[in-house]
């Protein structure tokens, strides 16, 4: 037995947690960000201070930004290692919201402790105390019970037993995996009790595979066998089954080509002959292709969102079938698909032998080698797509004779599908490249192409603006050895970049590319090719008018992050690209480059449609027709 108190024993519980994966043992817990507040300096932080162990402890400059580093942390490391984040009570506690949801819709361990008020309720309303008249049980930290896998209050020393065991539980479970929120009363953080040394002993937490059952197996493969043209999708579950391989060798064999989800994508090659790369709103015009004529579609590790299925809309052929492999039942019946509950490796080798015996071959000859040359063709023009090539006539109209100043700023900037074909092919293969939203997720996952496994890490489960930054961190602590690139639109740069001058702190480098559109331009193309007018999504001033219509503000995100003490460049020229990029590569220190790019143009389209909700009724014809287009499109699409 052994008398400490409860953030005492919650340190040393956590620093003798393993997992073991294919029989490879690793440490679970690196360490802990916080931001101290008075709420958890004198209890967990009086323990860390007092006898960390072998945790480290990070310090985070925001506490949303810290726990995003520390799910891209996770996830760089496979879901096998994370660092807990911990804060005080109220608006500390609150800013880690987001990114426990930002957690748990990618599947990502993410171990949280934030503070909490008095167990003992005597100094209440205690500072940053959210009370509720209808029960003083209610806390800030009750905001986390819709967003985490597991949550729970310790406010009794002996509760953080059971809370931290459940913890671990949902931490290492590969179906359900997400956000814990393990809440921690400040009074109880100090309180001593007498805890059995079994609490304290090491535990290793075995990550198992899950075996396909031999019916679910047989009702898929029948399936596939009477198939023709299938398609199989790589979700994220094949990156952290570590499958990639075994999908290459099983497409190869049956000849079915490869479509790649979001955070599917690196965990096959892109140089495979197979991989069409990504599918849906934001996939590419192979892909695409080809699951307009799929009459079976194999879903592998995905949860089948609203871009991988473009609303429901992609999978044009009549007689269209779904199968899935998922380790997640929930997601195993997306689209009212045929399930096997499994590991994606095991599921596939177990598939291949079954499909081996019929001699099954797919019915494609040349379809899909003639769609990856179509997409090759148009990758070439979009490296090399400036301002005088195809420009949208009535946006240079727009632009040169409404707002001459923004031509005076942009007509010889880069257009950014030049300026991130430039930079793939300039960066070593292993880096590894982090992004979240705006437009970037759409050009890169048409565009971006990634030869070694694991290092395209797009978070776009939740599309979290502000991930970025904090994700390429967590990255860079993950793997040191490599480059890490954020790509970051200039509103996401905006939005949080805390994490930078943690990095600059942490001696970890990383290299953000700031893509300076002047504004949220992503949601610009998407209003206004809904027949909407420019209304707050380009960072204007406001006019005589009176409206956000004036000057665009001229923003040196150079000279911003140069104050932190990073290595910076502006750039607006291609020399000045390949100057900036290739100088960044000798800097010790994180890097931050500049790219002003031009307005509208990145990528778009490629036969999928997104169902966004637009007003039935308005005055403006364009808002009509962008209603009636919607219309004829829904009702292609599947109804569940």
């Amino acid at each position: 037995m052994a008398i400490m108190t409860t953030a005492q024993a919650l340190v040393k519980f956590l620093d003798n947690q393993y997992v073991s994966f294919d029989g490879k043992e690793t440490k679970f817990v690196e360490g802990i960000f916080t931001v101290f507040g008075h709420g958890i300096v004198c209890g967990l932080g009086q323990a860390l201070d007092e006898n960390p162990g072998s945790l480290k402890v990070f310090q985070g400059k925001n506490e949303q930004g810290m726990a995003h580093a520390a799910a891209s942390f996770a996830k760089q490391n496979n879901r096998r290692k994370i660092i807990a984040c911990s804060s005080s009570i109220g608006p500390g506690a609150a800013n880690m919201i987001t990114a426990a949801a930002t957690a748990t819709v990618n599947n990502i361990p993410l171990l949280l402790f934030p503070a909490d008020t008095f167990s003992c309720r005597q100094p209440d309303p205690v500072l940053q105390q959210f009370e509720q008249s209808y029960s003083l049980a209610v806390t800030t930290n009750d905001a986390y019970k819709p967003v985490c896998r597991y949550w729970d209050r310790v406010a009794r020393p002996e509760h953080l037993m059971s809370a931290l065991i459940n913890a671990m539980r949902v931490l290492t479970d590969t179906a359900n995996t997400g956000a814990v929120c393990v809440s921690l009363c400040q009074d109880v953080e100090g309180e001593s009790y007498d805890y059995p040394d079994s609490f304290f002993a090491k535990r290793v937490h075995k990550i198992t595979r899950i075996n396909p059952a031999d019916d679910e197996l047989q009702d898929i493969s029948e399936i596939i066998l009477n198939s023709k043209k299938p398609l199989l999708i790589a979700g994220g579950g094949v990156r952290y089954s570590e499958a990639g391989k075994t999908v290459e060798d099983f497409c190869e064999k049956f000849n079915i080509p490869i479509a790649e989800t979001q955070n599917g994508k690196s965990a096959v090659l892109s140089s495979h002959s197979l991989n069409l790369g990504g599918v849906g709103v934001t996939g590419n015009l192979a892909a695409n292709k080809i699951a307009k004529d799929a009459d079976v579609v194999i879903g592998v590790g995905t949860r089948f969102s609203d871009f991988t299925t473009a609303s429901k809309s992609l999978y044009q052929n009549p007689d269209v079938k779904f199968v899935t492999i998922n380790t997640d039942r929930f997601d195993a019946y997306k689209l009212d698909a045929t399930k096997c509950v499994a590991d994606a490796k095991l599921a596939i080798e177990k598939l291949d032998k079954i499909l081996s015996e019929k001699a099954y071959k797919t019915a494609y000859t040349k379809e899909i080698s003639d769609v990856k040359a179509e997409w090759a063709k148009e990758m070439e023009f979009l490296a090399s797509y400036t301002y005088d090539d195809n420009f949208e006539p009535l946006i240079k109209a727009r632009y040169e004779k409404s707002i001459p100043e923004f031509m005076d700023m942009y007509k010889n900037a880069l257009t950014q599908t030049q300026a991130l074909s430039y930079i793939r092919e300039n960066i070593a293969p292993d880096a590894i490249a982090v992004a979240a939203s705006g437009s970037l997720p759409g050009c890169m996952q048409r565009m971006w192409t990634a030869d070694v496994r694991d290092t395209y890490n797009m978070e776009y489960g939740y599309s979290c603006m502000g991930y970025e930054i904090a994700g390429a961190f967590g990255s860079k602590l993950a793997q040191p050895s490599r480059e890490v690139y954020a790509f970051c639109g200039d509103g996401s740069y905006l939005m949080l970049h805390s994490e930078l001058v943690t990095s600059i702190q942490e001696n970890a480098k990383i290299n953000v590319l700031v893509f300076d559109n002047a504004g949220f331009g992503c949601i610009n193309n998407l209003q206004m090719s809904n027949g909407i007018g420019n209304l707050a999504t380009e960072f204007r001033k406001r006019d005589e008018n009176g409206k956000l219509l004036g000057d665009l503000m001229q923003i040196d995100f150079a000279m911003s992050a140069a104050g932190y003490g990073c290595k910076t460049y502006t750039v607006k020229t291609m020399e000045e690209l390949k100057f900036a990029l290739e100088d960044s590569k000798k800097q010790t220190v994180s890097t931050l480059i500049d790219i002003k790019v031009l307005p509208k143009s990145m990528t778009d389209g490629y036969d999928a449609w997104w169902h966004v909700g637009i007003a039935s009724t308005s005055g403006k014809d364009s808002v009509r027709d962008a209603y009636n287009k919607k219309s004829e499109n829904l009702n292609k699409a599947r109804r569940y």
